[in-house]
């Protein structure tokens, strides 16, 4: 029966080979909540307008050692899977698009960067703990949820980013 409800809860077949070796969570935490914020050039990003791509999502502030450890590896796995449908919005939490900005020239990264200055999509993510990343599917659901920091270049990793792609 465990093995069963463990099975169900994996996701799509594709994912379950991965559950063993692979760190991240499938997620059961239900709906995904909405996601309307700016970027740092001050356009309006939804999630939802990223329907068909599978985007991580990942919550992180200045001030966090483990956020700032795992931006690197999170510009990696975007790299690798340049050209595919794949994107990342990365939400500072709670800071000025000042701080943001400063330190995001000491780590340039390709990605989008989105500011959550009121905490108002923290709170509805359930972002309690950062850094607090998603892997939301080309259909717009939670596929996946790592809380603290992540590899994101790791092997198994960027192999289960992949198949939800195919």
């Amino acid at each position: 029966m465990l093995a069963a409800l463990l099975a169900a809860s994996a996701g799509p077949a594709w994912a379950q080979g991965f559950i063993k070796s692979l760190p991240l969570k499938p997620w059961s935490g239900g709906p995904t909540p909405a996601l309307d914020l700016p970027s740092l050039d001050g356009a309006a990003h939804r999630l939802r307008d990223y329907r068909g791509k599978v985007v991580l999502v990942n919550f992180w502030a200045t001030w966090c050692t483990p956020c700032r450890d795992e931006m690197p590896s999170i510009e990696r796995l975007r790299t690798s899977l340049g050209g595919r449908p794949f994107a990342v919005l990365a939400v500072n939490v709670g800071e000025t698009e000042r701080a943001a900005r400063a330190f995001l020239q000491t780590m340039p990264v390709g990605f989008t960067v989105l500011l959550d200055r009121e905490l108002k999509a923290s709170k509805a993510w359930g972002a309690r703990v950062l850094p607090a990343s998603y892997v939301v599917g080309a259909d717009g659901a939670i596929r996946y949820s790592y809380f603290g920091e992540l590899d994101w270049a790791k092997d198994e990793v960027v192999q289960a980013i992949a198949q939800m792609m195919a």
